[in-house]
């Protein structure tokens, strides 16, 4: 089978940073679903594992982290798909990635794919759908309400790199599943026009002071004091005007990899700090694995109803290596809007 893969960690300059390789083709046992790949979605983990994790010695690592495609065969345990099924998911960071014709993946971390979306289009969706899920209603504990019977709540949620691939999704479940009001970060016209549209309440810019912004909303009366932060990216930068901010026994979660973060700031107003790794479940066979294929399931639902759009925001052409380093290569310059997707062999 035809697969993008490299052998050592680096940079994407480098022409052998991602290669056009021939894989022999997985076989499908236990729950493994064998999926035919037609779309995926560039993450940031793509190029932070290519960067820093080089391949076993004589072999390939193939990555990528988000898919759709058709199920050509499951193993012997698989209970949930049959061959012929259409499918979404962000697999597993331990095996063998989607920048491949074919790829294993468990099928208690796999949803049918929303029938009103394009293959790319819902090859954007997710891994930043889970990340998102998980944040709001896991870790930051958000009242969770139903589309149609959704009430003003006194939460504030303030999303800090809002523009990007899971803000662009989290805004539209904040919107969609709460009553929080939801204030978005974006510095740039475009990202800001951007949030907007996806249904943030209001806009403050993240180059920017972020507390008299707020400040000055507040004293406005067009929100109330923030519950809740949803950092996305930079956290180490904005850790201390986020306990600034917040109200006592609010909540932070955060998905970046800050090098460090001075943590008993926080007791003063007893406020806690989250991490999300949407991968976790996967990585240690978490009892609850299937809660990501009910996840999956109910955010294909919400497209399908109208609820929720793709974030895809750039089409790249088919996946192969020249087409995926122009993926890593926007998405390490931080300036990418939307996901970035790719289709085809």
């Amino acid at each position: 089978m035809k697969a993008v893969g490299y052998k050592r960690a680096l940079p994407i300059t480098d022409r052998e940073s991602l290669l056009d390789i021939e894989l022999p083709q997985p076989v499908a046992s236990g729950h493994d679903l064998l999926v035919k790949v037609r779309a995926i979605a560039v993450n940031p983990v793509d190029y932070k594992v290519r960067q820093n994790v080089p391949a076993e010695e004589g072999q390939y690592k193939v990555i990528g982290w988000d898919a759709v495609g058709e199920v050509i065969a499951t193993g012997e345990k698989v209970s949930l798909f049959q061959p012929g099924d259409q499918v979404y998911y962000a697999g597993d960071l331990t095996r063998p990635g989607s920048n491949a014709e074919y790829q294993l993946v468990d099928e208690r971390i796999v949803g049918h794919k929303p029938n009103s979306l394009s293959d790319a289009e819902a090859a954007a969706l997710p891994l930043t759908s889970i990340t998102a899920w998980e944040l709001l209603f896991e870790h930051l504990q958000l009242q969770r309400q139903t589309p149609d019977d959704r009430r003003p709540t006194d939460e504030v949620l303030l999303v800090v790199g809002a523009a990007g691939g899971v803000g662009s999704i989290l805004v539209q479940l904040a919107k969609t599943l709460t009553g929080a009001t939801v204030i978005a970060t974006a510095s740039r016209e475009e990202s800001r026009k951007w949030v907007t549209e996806l249904g943030a309440d209001l806009v403050v810019d993240h180059s920017q002071s972020l507390k008299p912004q707020i400040d000055a909303l507040i004293a406005g009366g067009k929100t109330g004091p923030v519950t809740h932060v949803a950092s996305l990216n930079a956290t180490d930068r904005y850790f201390e005007t986020y306990v600034d901010l917040l109200v006592p026994f609010g909540r932070i979660a955060l998905i970046d990899d800050p090098a460090s973060l001075e943590v008993m700031k926080i007791k003063p107003k007893s406020l806690s700090v989250h991490i999300e790794f949407m991968f976790a479940r996967s990585m240690h066979r978490a009892k609850d694995l299937k809660a990501q294929h009910e996840l999956l399931e109910h955010v294909a639902e919400l497209v399908d109803q109208g609820h929720l759009r793709t974030t895809a925001g750039k089409h790249l052409g088919a996946i192969n290596a020249d087409n995926l380093k122009a993926a890593h290569a926007e998405l390490e310059s931080g300036r990418a809007v939307g996901k970035i997707v790719l289709e085809g062999f």
